[in-house]
């Protein structure tokens, strides 16, 4: 069942459920957070109506920069704004940031420990129809090695916006992973919110799997655990919205309760969410685990629902994931 503490949406599996994209509560998000503290600048590289920066760069014209088509120029002048007591969000897709300018943030930004939170949009292969050349599928492993920084991935446009304000008030750099398209709006504006820790959205009596989410896709594991409830299949589903420093007390406890875990990601399997559990867990106390995401491969155009379905990363997919993982017990 829905966990009642944490205030999720009532209408969650409603047909009418509200949906909205992640990338919508990162501009909302910046618009609050520029109105609560002067030093917040945005830069985007030609990319300000799709990467949600538009509203900000109207309210606060004179903290707003347009670099162009130059991401690595984008990273360079942000870490300068950075360690000159401005909060500076970069705002792009995340194959071209941190894709294009990987090197240009490691160094400028990263290394100097600047105060600059990068913006990866159109995340996953939710980018849908602009197809596997914009689908940042391999972000967070391409940046999860790198010290200093913290990766966060909300799961809703609610959190999302929690999360872009929370980012603004921490010094030093972060990673912000949004998606394109619209999707079911799984919390509420009284949900608590901490992103030290990994919220159960699905709670049972006697759990024999944990799956662990990762942004939008928690609802495929949400409407996945609805389904093994009638099955008799009781489980957790965990929302994992911090990747970097993520939450290693919750993973053992809930492994340990369980017996069993399943990662769910829009992201290769490889260097993203599964395999940041799966690093904890081998340093503590292993159980068996499944991996949800995609599978050493790259994405194509296509409708977001139809793409998952196609690489195994749906309901069904977890369905399967999971009676996988109970027959490995």
């Amino acid at each position: 069942m829905l966990n009642s503490n944490l205030k999720l949406n009532p209408k969650l599996f409603d047909k009418d459920v509200e949906m909205s994209a992640t990338r919508s509560g990162y501009g909302t998000g910046l618009v609050e957070l520029g109105e609560q503290d002067p030093n917040v600048v945005v830069l985007c590289a030609d990319l300000t109506e799709s990467t949600k920066s538009e509203e900000f760069s109207k309210k606060f014209p004179d903290r707003f920069f347009e670099v162009g088509v130059a991401e690595q120029n984008m990273a360079a002048i942000a870490a300068g704004l950075g360690i000159s007591g401005k909060t500076a969000f970069i705002s792009s897709y995340a194959a071209f940031s941190p894709g294009k300018n990987w090197e240009t943030i490691r160094t400028t930004i990263i290394y100097n420990d600047s105060n600059v939170k990068i913006a990866g949009h159109h995340s996953g292969i939710m980018t849908g129809p602009d197809g596997a050349t914009h689908q940042g599928t391999e972000d967070i492993a391409s940046i999860r090695a790198w010290p200093n920084i913290k990766i966060f991935v909300p799961c809703d446009s609610i959190e999302a916006k929690k999360a872009t304000i929370e980012a603004g008030k921490i010094k030093g750099p972060v990673y912000l992973r949004f998606t394109r398209d619209k999707s079911p709006v799984m919390t509420t504006e009284k949900t608590p919110f901490d992103l030290s820790k990994i919220q159960v959205h699905w709670t049972s009596a006697k759990p024999v799997v944990v799956i662990f989410g990762m942004g939008w896709l928690l609802y495929q594991a949400l409407l996945a655990a609805k389904e093994l409830e009638s099955e008799g299949i009781e489980m957790l589903v965990a929302n994992v919205s911090t990747i970097k420093p993520i939450d290693e007390k919750s993973i053992i406890e809930l492994t340990q309760k369980t017996g069993a875990a399943v990662s769910l990601e829009d992201h290769q399997i490889t260097g993203g969410l599964g395999g940041a559990i799966a690093e904890v867990l081998v340093r503590n106390k292993s159980v068996p685990m499944e991996f949800v995401g995609l599978q050493n491969t790259f994405g194509e155009s296509g409708k977001p629902l139809e793409l998952i379905k196609k690489y195994k990363m749906d309901k069904d997919a977890v369905i399967a994931a999971v009676k996988k993982v109970i027959s490995r017990k």
